[in-house]
């Protein structure tokens, strides 16, 4: 509907000649900035400006002059004219009663705001503000204020109001200040504050990615404050500003060269019109690079910036504008106004009404306002601020409805109403402005969506085009949007790219937008997208290199079905099955000499022993347990004892019987065969086992699960406590071990004999080797191989024993049954069964034997 309502302002343009005046006649159009009624409301507009003037020289408290003229201000005026006039043409709010209004030209000054402000507390019907210790029952002239526009006047003219607590209503004063109650307890405002503006600019650049950014404001209160906010919201959002500063006189310029130089592609410019004009005169004029420029809400309608000569050069312009209600009979309201103020009749008939009583004290009210014609006013004529100040007219006249308690009947209550009670009724309040609800919180801010526009270039001056709206959440419309780059593509502006996933940021100087991107190491894991650390994984959980996420560690331990442990159950089945062959063959074949000659029961309690150390190497893989911790060693060595027990009994005899006297050989060879001989090899294992239990008692070893061995799993084992102690514990074995190798090593047996001396030996070796192999291995490999190692060890002591003692015996016992004699294993009968050794000298009168399969013929 705006744009329905301009079509016809063409046809306005010819207005001047149907109006009956002469050319260059003065309008009468400022003497209808006031009008009596029963209940009169000020206001304050930027009618005019005090361009040129310096009020830094001002000596006296004169009056000053507003040379410059604001169109906008006259069209914000006119439209709380209309307001008004609907209002008392209406019955819905004030039926009966006649609203006036009092308006004021505020020349964008402070001094100059200040005397309509005193004005409007002069006691009705004077010019004089009377002094009283009580104001509780004093009648000003007006019972509120509309205005003023800009955020510096009304900090000033608030504080003022609010001693008497009258009533202000501002269709544009923004600055956050404002809405401290303790402060400016009857301020209220129909645009959103500053903060509201701030946080829609904080999730714009976020939602476009931009965290790098430079910020400016104007050095007044409505840029101080605006770039205070902003910088706090973006800071908060891990938004950097690169640079930031405010646009003195005299530091524009220099200012203007470090943004430029700045890697910074976006920069928000809190400003007034007046200073955001003067930083883009000196940003054409220099030819400085575009940029993507974020305006605040005072200057992206602006007509001083937006006619601004080679402003298009300047890059892309977007920012945040109030959405209110359109009002499309206003255009031809202002028509109407313009057309009166043109007519003598109408102006006489003003002048006789209404007589400027108070003209000679503020002077004229807007005297430029009496030399316009429509083309000086047709670019504001759809402003967003019309609406505001539309607005503001509704939120008192429905305070005042709720005052007089009125009702479509009537208003029953006529007596005077004081500013105080007015505003009793405003706070909270509720009202609707053509059809759009609206709402004064406790802060006296209204609730009123943004809508985001963007300059879109069509000469002379650029259109406003929407491209998103924010009512609390910011809605883009990518699609809408243009940008001044080469092939139209969206600014870049960050200070370093965005780190990948499972990266932190390191940060490089003062900015946490410039920095390093680090990758997560394996262990540790991105938690949020900004970390600057990375997090560590519990425990229970491992990551790879650049995770985002932590996942659950599998226990890990020598499992049944692994390759290692199948190969090495194969080389236990075949130790096994050996141990049980050779077991068979000896019992098979028990009173044959050769059995006899290896110890007979002994050889036989050796194999059993030899079956249980294989079977010891079981309790190794599986999932550990504290049973099978404490068991491992003790079923492993005690069988090893009685295994290698046997074996010293039977290396002690062939010593004996070789190296020692013959008298004393047969009587010791007899001990070493007797009941004695058991009991050696019980005091072996007694010793053994008592190694043991000092072992599981004193350092006992315990499951436990290592979590940081293994990159992926929890590894789940057995814990040496002590390796001292593990040690001591193959004492008693490799003891039993060194005396029969040190018992057999030298000993030579007598031509065409057994050399049972030789097996006994590279069994020792076989043994020795084995373990001694073991330690460097064990200590060595990771721990999770350590029970395979173990096992091994194991298997392969085993079958070095099997292989180089017993299983020779077997080949003479399957293959070659003949030297199963007597004389090849037990020597002649003199010597008795105990002379099976024999000690190595020729003896040229006996019979010479058949060779030794074993050992080379003599």
């Amino acid at each position: 509907m705006p744009g329905l309502a301009l079509l016809g302002l063409t046809a306005l343009l010819g207005l001047t000649a149907l109006l009956g005046r002469g050319k260059g006649a003065p309008l009468c159009l400022s003497r209808q900035l006031r009008m009596q009624g029963d209940y009169v409301l000020g206001g304050l507009f930027p009618l005019g400006s005090a361009e040129g003037t310096d009020l830094g020289d001002r000596l006296q408290p004169n009056a000053t002059v507003c040379t410059r003229f604001s169109s906008l201000g006259l069209l914000w005026a006119l439209a709380m004219k209309m307001a008004v006039e609907e209002i008392n043409n209406g019955s819905a709010l004030l039926p009966g009663l006649h609203l006036g209004y009092d308006l004021y030209d505020t020349c964008s000054e402070p001094v100059v705001a200040m005397k309509p402000s005193l004005m409007f507390m002069a006691k009705a019907g004077s010019c004089n503000i009377a002094a009283y210790c009580n104001y509780t029952q004093y009648q000003p002239r007006v019972l509120a204020v509309i205005g003023p526009y800009s955020s510096e006047l009304a900090l000033v003219t608030s504080k003022f109001f609010s001693f008497f607590l009258m009533p202000q209503v501002s269709y544009g004063a923004s600055t956050d200040r404002l809405s401290n109650r303790e402060v400016f307890p009857s301020f209220f405002r129909t645009v959103p504050s500053d903060q509201v503006q701030a946080v829609a600019m904080v999730e714009l650049l976020q939602a476009l990615g931009w965290n790098w950014v430079a910020a400016l404001g104007s050095d007044d209160e409505y840029g101080r404050q605006g770039l205070s906010l902003f910088s706090s919201l973006a800071n908060a959002r891990g938004i950097c500003i690169a640079h930031e500063g405010s646009l003195r006189l005299g530091t524009v310029q220099s200012l203007l060269h470090r943004v430029n130089q700045s890697s910074a592609q976006v920069v928000v410019l809190f400003s007034s019109t007046q200073a955001a004009r003067t930083l883009f005169s000196y940003s054409i004029r220099y030819k400085l690079s575009p940029k993507v420029w974020v305006a605040s809400e005072a200057w992206l309608t602006s007509d001083l910036v937006m006619t601004l000569p080679g402003m298009a050069e300047v890059g892309t312009v977007l920012g945040f504008l109030q959405q209110g209600a359109p009002i499309p009979e206003f255009p031809s309201y202002v028509q109407t106004r313009l057309a009166l103020a043109a007519d003598p009749a109408f102006c006489a008939a003003l002048d006789a009404e209404q007589p400027g009583l108070e003209e000679h004290v503020v002077g004229p009210r807007c005297p430029q306002c009496d030399h316009i014609t429509l083309e000086n006013i047709s670019a504001g004529l759809l402003h967003h601020q019309t609406f505001a100040a539309y607005a503001a007219v509704y939120g008192v006249a429905q305070a005042l409805h709720n005052t007089l308690l009125c009702n479509a009947s009537g208003c029953p209550t006529r007596e005077p109403v004081q500013p105080w009670q007015l505003l009793e009724n405003m706070y909270n309040m509720s009202f609707r402005a053509r059809g759009l609800a609206l709402r004064f919180d406790a802060s006296g801010n209204v609730n009123m969506d943004y809508a985001l526009k963007l300059w879109v270039w069509q000469d002379p001056t650029p259109e406003l085009r929407t491209v998103g709206t924010f009512n609390g959440r910011l809605e883009l419309w990518h699609s809408q949007m243009h940008w001044h780059t080469p092939g139209k593509q969206q600014p870049v502006s960050q200070c370093s790219r965005q780190c990948r996933e499972g990266q932190v940021r390191r940060v490089k100087g003062f900015h946490s937008c410039c920095y390093d991107c680090v990758d997560c190491k394996a262990g540790s894991y991105q938690r949020n997208p900004g970390d600057l650390l990375c997090t560590q994984c519990d425990q229970d959980q491992w990551s790879p290199d650049r995770s985002t996420r932590c996942f659950p560690r599998r226990p890990m331990f020598l499992a049944w079905g692994e390759p290692a442990v199948l190969v090495l159950l194969m080389l236990l089945a075949l130790a096994l099955g050996l141990v049980l062959l050779v077991l068979g063959l000896f019992i098979w074949h028990w009173n044959s000499p050769l059995v006899q000659a290896s110890g007979g029961p002994w050889a036989c309690f050796g194999l059993a022993c030899l079956g249980l150390v294989c079977l010891s190497a079981l309790l190794l893989p599986g999932q550990p347990g504290s049973a099978s911790c404490l068991a491992q060693q003790p079923l492993l060595h005690l069988p090893l004892t009685g295994c290698l027990s046997t074996l010293f009994l039977q290396a002690a005899e062939i010593f004996v019987g070789s190296e020692l006297p013959p008298s004393w050989a047969d009587e010791l060879c007899g001990h070493l065969r007797g009941p004695w001989a058991w009991l050696l090899v019980l005091l072996a294992m007694l010793a053994e086992a008592a190694l043991c239990a000092w072992y599981l008692v004193a350092f006992p070893p315990e499951v436990v699960t290592d979590w940081w061995v293994l990159p992926t799993e929890a590894l789940v084992h057995c814990r040496v406590r002590s390796w001292i102690s593990f040690g001591l514990v193959h004492t008693t074995n490799a003891t039993l071990a060194f005396l029969c190798f040190l018992g057999t090593f030298l000993v030579q047996s007598r031509p065409g004999r057994y050399n049972g001396a030789r097996g006994l030996t590279f069994a020792m070796l076989a043994y020795f080797i084995t373990w001694i192999s073991f330690v460097p291995l064990f200590a060595n490999v990771h721990v999770a191989y350590q029970p395979a190692v173990q096992m091994g060890a194991i298997l392969f002591c085993a079958l070095g024993i099997l292989a180089t003692f017993y299983l020779p015996k077997c080949y003479l016992l399957l293959q070659r049954p003949e030297l199963n004699t007597p004389e090849f294993f037990l020597g002649d009968n003199t010597r008795g069964q105990g002379s099976s050794g024999g000690r190595g000298r020729g003896d040229s009168g006996q019979k010479q034997a058949a060779p030794d399969p074993v050992t080379s013929p003599q």
